[in-house]
């Protein structure tokens, strides 16, 4: 009982700190300020031929105590403590200026947030971003989720028309994951639609699943949108994919997220 009541006792320690914005806010400032977060990246492929064509960006957190923490724990830390501005324009640099540094051109895809574009200098931020490091606009894409949207689509769609009017692609991501908005299709300056995992699952076995990926992607090619998928990992999955119309693809059957030396070396070959 007694080691049981000390362990508790830690892990309340432990919360109680979680829940402390002051101490958290100071964490994540010195880790920005000691440039500890790291930028991994996910290789996408070209569906028709499985060429190399560009990666996601992903941030990641090594914490000391608290271990390894992803993109989302990440930014409901940022934004309990009104940091989210401030996390992005590090981490938006710290990705350009990797990318920068490919010797071929490939495709950057970068995660927005809903308090990103609900910035009123969300756009001027972007372009900033994009002209301090170099990195030419036309091969960025920036990713949007329904959670984003569902604030304010009106003006989310004003910021990110301002962006594509620089050559900088607007992809929805997460498609099939939510409630499928197609009114985002209709009045967004999109180019791109990335297919959520679900999506894809059953799309080598059961012929539902490949009806609605056939329905999805007559659409998207209606709208003459490129159509990317992720979490493949079986090459059932990406044989279909590839079949059927899709433009990209995604997943640990391609590789796992890597670092930036680790896909320098990819791009190179």
């Amino acid at each position: 009982m007694q080691a049981i009541d000390q362990t508790q006792e830690r892990r309340a320690k432990v919360d109680r700190r979680d829940t402390d914005p002051a101490r958290i806010g100071a964490e994540l400032l010195a880790a920005i300020d000691g440039d500890q977060l790291e930028i991994l990246f996910q290789p996408q492929f070209a569906a028709a031929d499985d060429r190399l064509v560009g990666a996601e960006a992903l941030a990641r957190w090594h914490h000391p105590a608290r271990g390894r923490i992803g993109v989302g724990p990440l930014f409901e830390m940022a934004e309990r403590t009104g940091q989210v501005p401030l996390l992005s324009r590090h981490l938006v640099g710290k990705a350009l200026n990797a990318a920068v540094a490919w010797r071929v051109p490939l495709r950057l895809s970068l995660n927005v947030t809903a308090a990103d574009v609900a910035a009123g200098n969300f756009a001027e931020t972007i372009m900033a971003a994009v002209a301090d490091a170099g990195f030419p606009p036309e091969h960025l894409v920036l990713e949007i989720t329904e959670q984003v949207l569902v604030t304010d689509l009106a003006g989310s769609a004003v910021q990110l028309g301002r962006i594509a009017e620089l050559g900088v692609g607007i992809a929805l991501d997460d498609f099939g994951a939510g409630f499928c908005n197609f009114h985002y299709l209709k009045c967004l300056p999109l180019q791109f639609l990335k297919l959520d995992r679900s999506m894809i699952d059953g799309i080598d076995e059961d012929p539902r699943d490949l009806a609605v990926l056939r329905g999805i992607l007559t659409m998207a090619h209606a709208l003459g949108l490129e159509v990317t998928a992720e979490g493949i990992e079986r090459e059932a999955q990406r044989a279909v994919i590839a079949r059927e119309g899709c433009t990209s693809w995604q997943g640990f059957l391609g590789a796992a997220p890597m670092t930036a030396a680790e896909f320098a070396v990819l791009a190179q070959h």
